[in-house]
């Protein structure tokens, strides 16, 4: 995707470039309200010292030749460029369920997560345009030329269709619960300006996946889809969901937390130094223990003669490390190629799957009401 201007010079100009994709990916400006400006928001750090790694106890770096090598400034820029990258691609993902919303309160909500995801974006270019000199400029310019419905934004998980409205709910609740984890990971980062950035967004990030559950809770006490249905979109959010920590026994995440970039998931309740050969898999491991107690206070609403719903077998269907491409069940028994095709026709949710829900969505009692306890 080509945008009309071909050079960002500084961040007025980004925003120029911002402007000309959210047009493109026909967004109706009108709902966004015209009392909502988008802003750049940065917020007081706890430490101005290096909280972790090789550069632990020394002043955070301010700006970027504050930063003592290169391959650090490089691997700072990649882990920003990524997380702007899933801001933009959420809204490309959910913008086609305006139309189809609930009641007036889920189309304000997702209406405010769509906007507080792009400013999240915005927060990103803004760092990468205003410290990171012509490269960060190229990588903020790009983050408005990839698209989710091209799949080509940068994580598998950011390039899967959301078609309806048990499919966001299901996404916001355990892929923005994941963001949360990338947010705060990098909130204690050795580069000031980032850590700075990540604290709003975390704020505003803490609303979305708390909507995404509260959404489920209104499903599931409606009991007009069967348990069964909504099961499938978990197994196809949370497998994604894993990915999205990285490769187990990550060199990557090695290095960034050696160099201060990227700490562990409240990072500052460590007393014990951290074992940096397992660094995702921690992370992972924590965020399986939060999804589960969600699923579990689903499951109080669920009645005895239905089934319960459960989190798939962390091997199943996963696209990153040990496990990738491997023929696992949901139950994570290894199947032929043969029987693993066929199961994923049974546990993934298909094109009948979401016909079934979008017709629903017609209705006015297949979800409770908002204002209804």
């Amino acid at each position: 995707m080509l945008l009309k201007k071909s050079r960002i010079a500084n961040f007025d100009d980004w925003v120029d470039v911002f402007h000309q994709w959210h047009d493109d990916i026909g967004y109706p400006t009108e709902l966004i309200g015209k009392d909502y400006h988008f802003e750049t928001k940065l917020d007081e750090i706890e430490s101005n010292e290096i909280e972790f790694g090789h550069f632990a106890g020394r002043p955070k770096w301010e700006k970027l030749t504050d930063i003592p090598d290169q391959r650090i400034r490089d691997a700072l820029a990649h882990l920003i460029e990524f997380q702007g990258d899933t801001e933009f691609a959420s809204v490309e993902q959910q913008k086609n369920l305006l139309e189809r919303a609930p009641s007036q309160f889920d189309l304000e909500n997702i209406i405010r997560i769509n906007r507080e995801e792009m400013r999240h974006g915005w927060q990103m270019s803004y760092v990468l345009v205003t410290y990171f000199g012509d490269s960060g400029k190229r990588q903020s310019q790009r983050l408005m030329e990839r698209r989710a419905s091209e799949n080509t934004r940068l994580l598998g998980s950011f390039n899967e269709p959301v078609q309806n409205w048990l499919d966001f709910f299901t996404y916001t609740s355990f892929i923005d619960r994941d963001g949360k984890y990338q947010l705060n990971m990098l909130s204690r980062s050795a580069f000031a300006p980032l850590g700075r950035s990540m604290l709003p967004m975390l704020k505003e990030e803490a609303y979305h996946l708390a909507q995404g559950n509260i959404g489920l809770m209104r499903i599931v006490k409606a009991g007009k889809i069967p348990t069964t249905v909504i099961q499938k979109y978990f197994n196809k959010w949370l497998s994604t969901s894993f990915d999205l920590f990285g490769q187990d026994e990550s060199s990557s995440a090695h290095w960034a937390y050696l160099w201060g970039l990227k700490g562990r998931y409240d990072e500052h309740l460590y007393d014990e130094p951290a074992d940096m050969s397992k660094l995702n898999e921690l992370s992972r491991s924590t965020f399986f223990k939060e999804v589960t107690a969600l699923v579990d206070a689903l499951n109080q609403r669920i009645p005895e003669d239905q089934h319960k719903l459960r989190i798939p077998d962390e091997k199943f269907h996963r696209n990153i490390g040990a496990y990738e491409g491997k023929t696992y069940s949901v139950d994570g028994n290894l199947l032929s190629q043969e029987d693993y095709e066929k199961h994923l026709k049974e546990v993934m949710p298909t094109e009948a799957d979401d016909a079934f829900v979008i017709g629903l969505e017609k209705d006015k009692d297949w979800i409770i009401d908002p204002q209804q306890k």
